[in-house]
């Protein structure tokens, strides 16, 4: 087959074969020459947009910093202000990657990476795929995922899916009769890999676990499941494993930055370390040893266009003690800083403790198909969900009870069936909402 997916991004004007060999040359660096090469490229990448980016050295001031820890950390409200006030000289919106973040952290901002920076990023992309022997030249992809509604928007994505061998499955309405015919698709078509949400994925196999279907009996060329953008519980991994009969693979990433970490065949979620430097901080931003909860803090070593430095993705996780330079393991990823319960106690919840407990409670019949959480006043939570039937009194209770044995007694619960659950415009579901300011 043509390899119109590469020629795509080389009409755009990016430097696949320049990045190819490049990345290639990060690869073959030995372990033990391996911090060298980050300590250098995050000097390089600092020493850079403090001589040719404004809106850098303002944060910084005139102090230049004396190492590392001294680097201010950035945020997302750094980039609340035009892009043309944050690219580096010689760049413009015409001669960069431009897009939006998805604002699923209540931050959405647009950015940019220079065209070899972003061709960095797919060869790093193609590299990981190509752990499952999965090429986006050749392998068909069943993919689930937003699209924008206006014709426009529509219009460009189809024909990005054109050229990319994908099909595109609608995730904004995901009843059994969409469903129904999402199913057929894979009966009609030779599929090797699915690749989208979790949250929507889930669904389809909670779908398939109804019908007591296994995806791979009706598909024969599934490969493999990557899921991205959404949390990944090991039990639903063991639901998707089951019902689509081929592996799971975690995906975590940033459309601002790059792909973070993605699960090798191994079954360790490998950290980005050629193209990133990723760091866990606490909330002095001081650097934790491996194994320490924290905050995930990014350094894009090669965007020149746009300074991503010591940048607060606003995910808390946990790199693992065996970690290296060189390959780095993402041993957990929490949640977002910003889905954290404040408690009448004055105790702070990561908001994925109330979905872990609810989850655990309400998973055993198959009944409930997805739930999200809302806090709405300090002392109490709206649980909407999505089911065949009513959640019983005695679940109800049995959720009560288990809340309070993790967290603390005296809050209120309500409990809301819906027929869908809202979404995001981009599709992803966020599984916890804390509404008090």
């Amino acid at each position: 087959m043509f390899p119109l997916f590469h020629l795509s991004l080389w009409l755009k004007g990016f430097p696949l074969k320049k990045a190819q060999q490049a990345f290639e040359k990060i690869q073959a660096i030995p372990e033990e020459e391996y911090e060298n090469y980050v300590e250098k490229k995050r000097k390089e990448i600092v020493d850079f947009h403090l001589q040719h980016n404004d809106s850098y050295k303002a944060l910084v001031g005139n102090r230049i910093p004396e190492n590392w820890e001294a680097v201010p950390v950035m945020t997302k409200k750094d980039f609340q202000k035009p892009l043309r006030e944050r690219l580096s000289e010689n760049y413009t919106p015409k001669n960069v990657y431009v897009n939006k973040t998805s604002g699923s952290s209540g931050d959405p901002f647009i950015f940019a990476k220079d065209k070899f920076s972003h061709a960095l990023t797919w060869v790093n992309i193609f590299d990981r795929f190509g752990w499952y022997n999965l090429d986006f030249n050749t392998s068909f992809q069943a993919r689930f995922y937003g699209i924008p509604l206006d014709f426009v928007g529509n219009t460009k994505e189809r024909i990005k899916d054109l050229l990319s061998h994908r099909y595109r499955f609608p995730i904004f309405d995901l009843s059994d009769n969409v469903l129904e015919s999402v199913l057929v698709k894979f009966q009609q078509k030779r599929f090797d890999y699915i690749n989208g949400y979790t949250s929507s994925i889930v669904l389809f196999a909670k779908f398939l676990q109804q019908k007591n279907i296994i995806l791979k009996t009706v598909c024969p060329t599934l490969k493999c499941c990557v899921v991205t953008s959404e949390m990944l519980f090991e039990d639903d991994k063991e639901l998707l494993e089951k019902q689509f009969g081929v592996p799971v693979i975690n995906e975590y990433g940033a459309s601002e930055l790059d792909l973070i970490a993605f699960q090798n065949p191994q079954g360790e979620w490998q950290v980005n370390s050629e193209t990133l430097f990723v760091e866990i901080l606490d909330d002095e931003n001081n650097i934790l040893p491996y194994g320490k909860e924290g905050r995930v803090v990014i350094t894009s070593l090669y965007n020149k266009a746009h300074p991503f430095i010591r940048y607060d993705i606003g995910d808390v996780g946990v790199l693992e003690e065996k970690s290296t330079f060189k390959k780095p393991i993402l041993k957990r990823l929490i949640g977002r800083t910003n889905d954290i319960a404040l408690l009448p106690s004055g105790k702070k919840s990561p908001g994925l403790t109330f979905y872990y407990v609810t989850k655990s409670i309400i998973k055993d019949d198959g009944n409930v198909k997805e739930f999200v959480i809302k806090q709405t006043k300090i002392d109490t939570f709206d649980i909407e969900y999505v089911s065949q039937h009513e959640l019983t009194s005695d679940q109800i209770q049995n959720i009560e009870k288990a809340i309070t044995t993790y967290l603390e007694s005296g809050l209120t619960f309500t409990f809301s069936r819906k027929s869908t659950l809202e979404r995001s415009k981009s599709g992803k579901l966020k599984q916890f909402v804390s509404l008090v300011k």
